[in-house]
């Protein structure tokens, strides 16, 4: 009997560990402009790790994206005749804007490192195909509280600086980066522009997990940018055709914009409405883009950000 109950505790321990995520939560400065002398932004960023994949996330955006599907949801429940509907959820659809338009996940055990955008409401992805070479130093050093080796690295035209720890001993960190023999607790670049450090350390039983559509368009490293300009191309051809259709209609009382206030579905407005340069050169966190969600619609009500000016100094450089 005792046996039986040491076994059930041990299954029933193994299941809770399965189904809670780790988050692992950063301190994130970011230098908006490499031109402009202004002074860092903060933002928080997650690496939320399950089993063997993880996800790299801002707050902002985990944040935006929860609103969004609740945001989707009541707006499809209300009256879309009803103007008083909306005003209701006014207070809801607002969120703070983030450096980090996109979300990346890693298959941990095998390396494999994938990044999520989105355009128009559609999904574009691209599997990373560089893999990062790190050179370590058996130094030991405290940082954010944890005995860390240091460990340097040439990625995206930038050289990054990190300082991992063995006490945890996961090979995963923030952003792209990952592939050292424990978790990094502190990161930079040699510019001065970017750090992470690892303030904090949550279980969480219900992780808000970033969906992942199964009609995402796959792309490359090096055609991502010109596939996504295609797909705003397609999305804003397709927003002319609505709009003529419903001048052609004869509605005087219409607002064409983006399809009309109640004319619009979930893409809508799309996603972002920035400039992407070609030759795969990877903008990173945001590019010479404005921040998504300005004038992008859902369902039959605008959802915008406030805020911050575009980010002219992207994390990967090429």
């Amino acid at each position: 009997m005792r046996q039986k109950l040491l076994v059930f505790c041990m299954l029933l321990s193994v299941m809770v560990c399965y189904g809670q995520t780790i988050r692992y939560v950063y301190a994130t400065l970011v230098n908006p402009d490499s031109i402009n002398l202004v002074s860092m932004k903060s933002e928080r960023t997650f690496l939320d790790i399950k089993g063997s994949r993880s996800l790299f996330i801002s707050e902002n955006k985990l944040v935006r994206d929860s609103l969004f599907a609740s945001f989707k949801s009541e707006v499809k429940e209300s009256n879309k005749k009803d103007e008083k509907s909306f005003s209701k959820l006014e207070g809801k659809r607002h969120s703070e804007p983030t450096f980090f338009e996109y979300f990346i996940t890693k298959n941990i055990p095998e390396q494999k490192v994938y990044y999520y955008d989105k355009v128009a409401g559609k999904q574009i992805y691209y599997q990373e195909d560089r893999p990062i070479k790190w050179e370590t130093s058996n130094t030991l050093e405290k940082q954010n509280g944890y005995s860390v080796q240091k460990a340097v690295a040439h990625f995206g035209g930038r050289i990054w600086t990190a300082w991992f720890t063995k006490d945890i001993p996961v090979s995963e960190g923030p952003y792209k980066f990952s592939g050292l023999p424990g978790l990094i607790v502190k990161l930079e670049d040699d510019k001065g522009d970017y750090k992470f450090d690892l303030v904090e350390k949550i279980n969480i039983n219900n992780a808000f997990e970033e969906p992942i559509n199964t009609e995402a368009k796959q792309s490359t490293r090096v055609n991502f940018h010109g596939d996504r300009a295609a797909l705003e191309l397609e999305f804003g051809k397709n927003r002319r055709i609505v709009a003529g259709s419903i001048e052609n209609n004869g509605d005087g009382n219409t607002n064409a914009r983006g399809g009309g206030r109640h004319g619009g579905g979930m893409n809508g407005g799309g996603m972002r409405g920035g400039n992407h340069s070609g030759g795969g050169m990877h903008r990173g966190m945001g590019g010479n883009q404005g921040f998504p969600m300005q004038g992008a619609t859902i369902g039959d009500a605008t959802f915008k950000n406030s805020g911050i000016s575009q980010n002219q100094n992207p994390i990967e450089l090429n």
